[in-house]
């Protein structure tokens, strides 16, 4: 069943239709991948290293663990609260949404249905980051069709 849009974004609905129909279809530890893949692929328009922010890191670590039965749900959610606060702090929208993008990323450990709130933070992200470039955001909803069947194959 199709996944509703919670936030206002142009997109390429097209695209958008065949990547919720594979993320549906598919397990939650592969989706968390393939989120946090589509989360560190827009930080970049942040202005924040991921890296350098230890919150949103320990998120994805968090995340990781989840993947191979070491983390719990629980502290999956924590991590993605904490996320989820960082963006709230944020001066400018672009780099409010690339967080949130990381903290529904880490929320896939939680419910898969947040592995499309990722991927729809990404396309915003790309919206404010290049107003009015409907290429760029066709391009990334590209790569993360892409990128999905990539890890569907693993």
């Amino acid at each position: 069943m199709a996944t509703k849009v919670k936030i206002k974004i142009t997109d390429d609905s097209d695209l958008r239709a065949e990547i919720d129909e594979l993320v549906d279809s598919h397990n939650q530890v592969d989706l968390a991948k393939w989120a946090i893949s589509c989360a560190k692929h827009v930080l970049q328009y942040s202005g924040i290293e991921f890296p350098a922010n230890e919150i949103i890191a320990e998120g994805f670590q968090t995340n990781e663990l989840w993947q191979t039965g070491n983390a719990t749900v629980h502290q999956v959610r924590q991590a993605g609260f904490k996320i989820h606060a960082v963006a709230r702090q944020c001066k400018t929208e672009v780099t409010k949404t690339a967080i949130r993008a990381a903290g529904q990323a880490v929320g896939v450990g939680h419910m898969k249905e947040h592995a499309m709130a990722c991927s729809d933070y990404a396309i915003k992200t790309i919206q404010l980051a290049f107003p009015d470039n409907l290429d760029k955001i066709n391009s990334e909803r590209q790569w993360q069709l892409n990128e999905l069947k990539r890890f569907l194959k693993k």
